[in-house]
C-alpha cells in the first residue's frame, strides 16, 4: 500500500507528462480532444495545464515538433544523394529506416487527423518531405535514366508524382494497420525491396518516354 504524499514533479517533469499525455491523447481522439479532457486523464487542473501552455495550438504545435520534427533524421537528406552507393540501395535504406519512425499508432494517427480536422501539421510535415525527399529521389533518377540535370531542364510536377507514388504506397501500409486494422506484410524490409525495385526498374523508361513526348509537342522545350 503506498504512503506519504505523491512525489511533487519538477516543472521539466510536468512539461513532459503533459507533451506524452497529449501525444497520447490527440491520437486516440483527434484535435476534436478538449484540453479540459486531457487534464483530467493526467490527473491535473486545466490552468495549470496552461500554465505550460497558454493555448491548445501552442500544445499542438509542440506535439507537432516532438512527433514529427524531432523523429525526422538529418542523414536520410544525405543518403539520398550518395552517388557511392547505386540507387536502390539507397532508397531501400532510406525507406527500412523511415517505417521504423513512422509506423507506429501516435505518428499516423495524429497525422490522419490532422488533415481531417485542418490543422497544419500534415501540410507542413509533406512540404518537408517533398523538398528533402521527394525533390533529391527525382534529381537522382534523372542521374540513372540518362536524362538532363535539373539545372539544365527544371524538374517536372509529373515526376514529383513518381515520387509520391513510391513514398504513398509504402506510408499507405501504414494507414491499413493503424487506421484500417487490417493486416500488413510480414516481412516488411522485404516489401520495402520489392517496392523499391519496381520504382528503380519502370521509372527511367517512363522519365524517358515522358521526356520524348514533351520534345515532340510543339512550343515545348525539353531534354
Amino acid at each position: 500500500m503506498e504512503t506519504g504524499k505523491r512525489r511533487r514533479l519538477t516543472p521539466e517533469q510536468r512539461e513532459r507528462q503533459i507533451v506524452e499525455g497529449a501525444i497520447r491523447f490527440f491520437a486516440e481522439v483527434g484535435f476534436e480532444g478538449q484540453t479540459r479532457e486531457l487534464a483530467k486523464r493526467l490527473g491535473i487542473t486545466q490552468p495549470l495545464l496552461y500554465r505550460y501552455f497558454p493555448s491548445k495550438e501552442s500544445l499542438v504545435e509542440r506535439v507537432y515538433h516532438e512527433v514529427y520534427i524531432k523523429r525526422w533524421q538529418p542523414h536520410w537528406e544525405t543518403l539520398i544523394v550518395d552517388r557511392s552507393r547505386p540507387l536502390q540501395e539507397r532508397l531501400v535504406t532510406l525507406y527500412r529506416e523511415y517505417t521504423q519512425v513512422i509506423f507506429n499508432y501516435e505518428w499516423v494517427r495524429i497525422f490522419m487527423f490532422s488533415g481531417l480536422k485542418g490543422v497544419n501539421i500534415t501540410e507542413r510535415y509533406l512540404g518537408i518531405v517533398q523538398e528533402k525527399l521527394f525533390v533529391p529521389v527525382c534529381t537522382e533518377m534523372r542521374e540513372v535514366a540518362n536524362l538532363p540535370s535539373t539545372d539544365e531542364v527544371p524538374l517536372q510536377p509529373e515526376e514529383l508524382e513518381l515520387a509520391w507514388d513510391l513514398h504513398g504506397g509504402i506510408y499507405y501500409l501504414a494507414i491499413r494497420k493503424w487506421i484500417y486494422h487490417l493486416p500488413i506484410p510480414d516481412d516488411l524490409s522485404g516489401h520495402i525491396e520489392r517496392v523499391v525495385y519496381s520504382f528503380i526498374e519502370g521509372t527511367p523508361a517512363t522519365l524517358r518516354r515522358f521526356f520524348a513526348d514533351q520534345v515532340r509537342q510543339p512550343g515545348v522545350s525539353g531534354a
